[in-house]
């Protein structure tokens, strides 16, 4: 199973200005710029005042090119729409052609209709490969805040326009956006108690769904590597237990190692050189680091209790796991060595499947009581702990590279013709808690985790 390619090749060019930018200017290219009156627009400010932005479809001289455009066109749009910090603004009041706008915008005619931003593009179609061009404008200042074209191949054109999502959400933002990434899940089937469990990934958005796994085995808890283009999981391929590393550009599989005893939720360190488990071994489970290089592990914990769920930092310098250990299942964190132990959650209920942000700021977690489970974020020192979502069963949080959003899995008691079963689908939700949305798979979906960015 291959991996789509990413673009092949990308200038970053001031389009209809000085002509393309060295390698050293595509910093300068992508760093934050002004928003309204000459600022970066807080995202706080966004979230309850979502910035009106116009997205005419991207032109094109012939008709094989405009309806390249307007799939990019719908793609950013959608992306835009859906993070719930701007809102695109309706089409029918659009007074400039997509045409006219390409070449030169009448500002008045987007200002008009409240748009405070507006993007602008072309495509053009070049045998098995296509040119796409783009410009954001803030149209109160007619100030161009970026131009940027693209060459990629033609069927890459869904991820161009995801890094051209991310492209506009860091200017007008001011951070990096999560657009251009994957999502790993495990896609289920089946009764409740005869679950079929195949390894599935695609874009963010729900698009590109394919199945990695055939079902002939079990797979659960599925993690990228730092590069995107390996994947750890737990299979029971032929019954038994066991880490294995999926390769996205050639399929192929391996185990990780023939450990001792079960071993459970696999994550890759941040630098890739090695995976942190659980082992389960007797009556405890304990956490494990594995260099990947040499297959040598190292116990990182020991003593009574079940040490479960282990994430880095992303320094590399701590791990937090959820551990039974004081009596409870509750959240700790440790120095990376396995010293320094100490406990982090306190309030009412049990705490599992915690994960740290790429940002380092928040730890995610699930937590259980009352009869209810919550999708939860603290700080790593265990305050300001917030509930962002509730409901009969969800778990799982994974978060977005920038930090700002978590997907999650949540099931709810679907009835059938026989007044049974359940359904788990993928929801996604802000770290403030607001703009919660279902994540629609082909079929019922667990376990999901969020890849860095493709294209980074």
């Amino acid at each position: 199973m291959n991996q789509p390619n990413l673009l092949l090749s990308r200038r970053v060019a001031l389009l209809g200005g000085a002509g393309l930018l060295g390698a050293s200017s595509l910093a300068r290219a992508q760093a934050p710029a002004a928003g309204a009156s000459g600022q970066v627009i807080d995202i706080n400010r966004a979230r309850t005042d979502p910035i009106p932005i116009a997205l005419p479809d991207f032109a094109g001289g012939s008709p094989q090119a405009q309806q390249l455009g307007r799939n990019i066109t719908q793609v950013i749009t959608n992306n835009l729409r859906n993070s719930g910090l701007f809102r695109p603004v309706e089409r029918a009041a659009y007074i400039q052609t997509p045409e006219a706008a390409a070449g030169a915008p009448r500002f008045q005619d987007w200002r008009v209709i409240g748009a405070q931003a507006l993007v602008t593009g072309r495509a053009e179609p070049q045998g098995d490969r296509a040119r796409i061009e783009f410009r954001l404008w803030e149209v109160n200042s007619e100030q161009q805040l970026q131009g940027t074209a693209y060459t990629a191949a033609a069927n890459n054109w869904r991820q161009i326009a995801h890094v051209i999502s991310d492209v506009i959400y860091e200017r007008m933002l001011g951070e990096k956006g999560y657009f251009d990434t994957r999502i790993v899940y495990i896609a289920e089937t089946g009764p409740r108690d005869r679950r079929v469990r195949r390894l599935a990934i695609m874009d963010q958005d729900g698009e590109n769904n394919r199945f990695l796994t055939d079902g002939s085995f079990q797979a659960l808890t599925p993690r990228f590597h730092p590069n995107a283009r390996q994947i750890a999981f737990m299979s029971y391929n032929n019954n038994q237990p066991r880490v294995y590393l999926f390769d996205l550009n050639s399929g192929r599989q391996e185990v990780l190692g023939n450990f001792q005893g079960m071993t459970l939720s696999p994550r890759f360190s941040p630098d890739g050189r090695s995976v942190v488990l659980s082992s389960a071994r007797g009556g405890d489970a304990n956490i494990y680091v594995v260099d990947l290089a040499s297959r040598r592990e190292r116990q990182l914990t020991s003593g009574g209790g079940l040490d479960v769920s282990p994430c880095y930092s992303p320094d590399g310098s701590q791990i937090v796991f959820n551990s039974d250990r004081g009596g409870d299942q509750q959240i700790y964190v440790m120095d990376a060595n396995g010293g320094g132990v100490r406990r982090i959650s306190f309030g009412n209920g049990r705490y599992a499947t915690p994960v740290w942000s790429p940002r380092g700021d928040l730890i995610a977690f699930t937590r259980m009581g009352g009869g209810r489970f919550g999708i939860g974020v603290m700080r790593p020192d265990g305050s300001g702990e917030r509930i962002l979502s509730e409901g009969w069963s969800m778990e799982g949080p994974s978060f977005a590279p920038n930090g700002r959003v978590l997907t999650f899995y949540r099931e709810s008691q679907a009835r059938d013709s026989r007044g049974s079963g359940y359904s788990a689908r993928l929801s996604m939700i802000d770290i403030a808690g607001f703009n919660e949305r279902q994540l629609l798979t082909p079929t019922d979906a667990t376990d999901p985790n969020w890849s860095p960015l493709l294209s980074s």
